[in-house]
């Protein structure tokens, strides 16, 4: 295990289930066990068994320190990305080149769906990592370069045509705060552009998913094939950019939330929602997922799907019929009130708890539910939101 000794080894393996903290503050310092790398490990097997199950079910996996292990991709997301470069041509994916390696396990995956892979990192405790988990994971068609992105794109030799380029730029700053613009980056991919498509024809960029997607798309240019919003378990998670170098015009956004994806083109996204009728039935309500969300195409699931806003800003639809394949959450409709106190008690009349959400609505769901006097769980859902005609109401739902 990296040339660790045989106390050390065996303690990870010995307390990798116990707490870190009780163990960082009971163990001897004095003891031949290395315990800075030690607890490294029991911590990062710890993350690894919910966000790498695959990495933490084989014996031996190194882990970096905390930081590293906080940044790092989820098992879902890299997959994701290795189903990205798939859908690429073969002769377009002959070599993948991760110029910001971090710990590994982007690159892990993506390097599954091509010939050559190349790992590039300028932290060299991560090389040595990488280049320990790669021979556990049976990457041998791999190789680990302790280098700077910048310096390999001018010095490795590379035929542009079959090569994919991925990054992953820090976004942190020299004083360790996070930082979302693709500029205040390291690497700055901006500057970068001209070397990268000199090195590879495909170029795929992970951002912050606090990035705006039209500003990275209008910084980018036109060269951006596809844009990805990804989504787990209805939490935002990344921005995928992924460009040509022979694109000209307008990208494909797709939407991912867990195995759910919908694609679309920019321009459907001037379409306006179809908005409810006041005397139009409410059997269901729906709300989109965190990737839907964020695109904010809310105009295209009114036309693609047979469900209406509510308002024009609610982000809330609702239909008379069951809309089974809606990319989002979905719900029963057992009634909808005003905020006329009266109304309200007979609504919830038997209702204790509840999880409270608003949409366009004057307070905020904390608020709402203290003045509902409810318990916070159950297996109610209220939405607080405004109608099309500015009327203040509750849905009071079950999950559908």
């Amino acid at each position: 295990m990296m040339e660790r000794n045989e106390a050390t080894i065996r303690f990870v393996r010995e307390h990798r289930e116990d707490d870190v903290r009780a163990l960082a503050l009971k163990a001897r310092r004095d003891s031949d066990v290395d315990l800075t790398w030690a607890l490294d490990q029991i911590q990062g097997w710890q993350t690894a068994r919910k966000k790498l199950p695959a990495w933490a079910a084989i014996d031996g996996i190194v882990y970096p320190p905390h930081l590293s292990m906080e940044q790092c991709s989820s098992e879902q997301t890299a997959i994701y990305k290795c189903s990205i470069i798939e859908q690429l041509p073969t002769a377009c994916r002959e070599t993948l080149i991760d110029l910001t390696g971090g710990f590994g396990v982007d690159f892990a995956f993506m390097a599954r769906g091509v010939k050559h892979g190349v790992y590039v990192e300028r932290q060299e405790h991560l090389c040595k990592a990488a280049e320990h988990n790669f021979g556990l994971l049976g990457l041998n068609h791999t190789r680990v370069l302790h280098a700077e992105a910048e310096d390999v794109l001018t010095q490795l030799s590379t035929n542009p045509a079959s090569t994919l380029l991925y990054l992953d730029p820090a976004r942190r700053d020299s004083n360790s705060s996070r930082t979302y613009a693709i500029a205040d980056c390291t690497p700055n991919v901006l500057e970068l552009l001209d070397p990268l498509f000199k090195a590879g024809h495909h170029i795929l960029i992970k951002l912050s998913p606090m990035l705006d997607w039209h500003k990275a798309v209008n910084d980018l240019g036109e060269r951006v094939t596809e844009v990805h919003i990804v989504s787990v378990a209805n939490e935002c998670k990344e921005l995928l950019i992924m460009m040509s170098a022979d694109h000209t015009g307008v990208p494909v956004i797709q939407c991912a939330n867990d195995g759910q994806v919908m694609i679309y083109r920019p321009d459907e996204n001037d379409i306006n929602p179809v908005i409810a009728s006041s005397d139009e039935a409410a059997a269901f309500l729906y709300e989109p997922n965190a990737s839907i969300m964020k695109a904010g195409c809310y105009g295209m699931l009114t036309q693609r799907f047979p469900v209406a806003a509510i308002a024009a800003d609610s982000h809330l639809f609702i239909s008379s019929q069951y809309v089974a394949d809606f990319p989002g959450r979905r719900f029963a409709v057992n009634a909808i009130t005003s905020m006329n106190k009266k109304e309200l008690a007979g609504a919830l009349k038997g209702v204790s708890r509840a999880n409270v959400a608003t949409r366009n609505f004057p307070m905020t769901a904390q608020q709402l539910r203290k003045r509902l006097r409810l318990a916070d769980g159950g297996e109610d859902y209220l939405f607080g939101t405004t109608t099309a005609s500015g009327q203040h109401v509750v849905y009071i739902c079950k999950k559908a």
